[in-house]
């Protein structure tokens, strides 16, 4: 029987060349989906970023706004106003004791150089100034206090003639960068070493919130920032503490109130020109009447969004006029959204409500 001789086959040049093109395809298609995927996770990150920003923003000018005003248990409404708007960049005692009537202050449409301490701040946008006392005292471990510390504030509770007694409104409270100045008493208007009749020692805290051009020097990315009255080793002085990147615009708007009710009778984005005001004693008590406010804020993404762009308009509150102020649309690549927020200045409102 003759014997079959079989050869060893194995694949053909074109069987090859098929299966090389189907795995490259099927490689592509996988990246394509990889690339996809990474993409659309890199926006919802950049977006969640930005609502994260925003929200916070907000939320932390709110809970410093509910404080305005707040002196532990000194009633400001037994001080003169000023006769003048105060200088918030002014770190001189008797400026810093005579701006507390004046809680909230503001710039409406703030230019460069509008307000002295301000480097770098974002033109056309607002600038805003908060006094208070923090709510803790200084004994506690846990008290908020600014980074660089902050001046001591102290509310007298003693009716003798030195102090509540006195007649005069200096008497009634401490202002002060030292800390043995502090001698307000309680109300046994008794002072024994280490008996703790001293009245209680808080911080005082005066806040100037901004936008600027930078959050490092030349890197382009709009951020919150604060100004903060510190307590150094040389004495007081002001410090920047940047807070929330991506913050583009800020815009404020305060509710007046023009009957002595408590409740705010009309907004405003600028008490100091509200109702014709011309003379300074006016814009001051313009601001002495501020019992609310509104926060409207523009927050972008810090990097762009290839393939899109922001051709849209932001209404952020009203100008000094009632008008709508519109900011108009950038036409660049970032993503921005608008976050607003009302809040009752609970201090100055609930001493004038009947």
């Amino acid at each position: 029987m003759s014997k079959q001789r079989f050869r060893q086959r194995g694949f053909t040049l074109i069987e090859l060349m098929i299966s090389a093109t189907i795995g490259l395809l099927l490689v592509a298609g996988m990246t394509a989906m990889f690339v996809s995927n990474n993409g659309a996770q890199a926006e919802i990150d950049k977006a969640n970023r930005q609502i994260e920003n925003g929200r916070f923003s907000v939320q932390m000018m709110s809970d410093d706004l509910r404080n305005a005003a707040y002196y532990g248990e000194f009633d400001p409404t037994v001080l003169a106003l000023p006769t003048t708007l105060p200088d918030p960049c002014s770190v001189a005692l008797v400026d810093l004791r005579a701006a507390l009537p004046v809680y909230v202050q503001g710039v409406d449409n703030a230019a460069a150089g509008a307000v002295s301490c301000l480097q770098d701040l974002r033109p056309g946008t607002d600038v805003l100034v908060v006094r208070h006392a923090s709510t803790c005292t200084i004994d506690l471990s846990n008290c908020e206090v600014n980074s660089a510390g902050a001046p001591y504030f102290q509310a007298s509770l003693c009716n003798n003639l030195s102090e509540l007694g006195s007649g005069s409104s200096a008497d009634f409270y401490a202002l002060d960068s030292v800390i043995g100045n502090m001698t307000r008493h309680q109300r046994d208007c008794t002072e024994t070493a280490g008996s703790g009749t001293l009245a209680v020692v808080r911080y005082m805290q005066i806040h100037i919130y901004f936008v600027a051009n930078n959050d490092n020097p030349g890197d382009g990315i709009p951020t919150l920032k604060r100004i903060e009255i510190g307590n150094q080793v040389a004495g007081l002085a002001l410090v920047v503490v940047p807070l929330v990147e991506g913050v583009e615009n800020l815009q404020m708007e305060y509710g007046l109130d023009t009957n002595n009710d408590g409740a705010p009778d009309v907004y405003t984005a600028n008490p100091t020109t509200y109702g014709g005001c011309a003379a300074a004693n006016c814009a001051v008590a313009n601001w002495g009447s501020v019992v609310a406010a509104k926060i409207n804020l523009l927050a972008r993404s810090n990097t762009i969004s290839g393939g899109y762009t922001d051709s849209k308009s932001y209404v952020l509150g009203a100008n000094a006029d009632g008008s709508s102020n519109v900011i108009p649309a950038a036409n660049d690549h970032y993503k921005r959204h608008v976050f607003q927020a009302a809040v009752v200045l609970s201090n100055p409102a609930g001493r004038r409500a009947p």
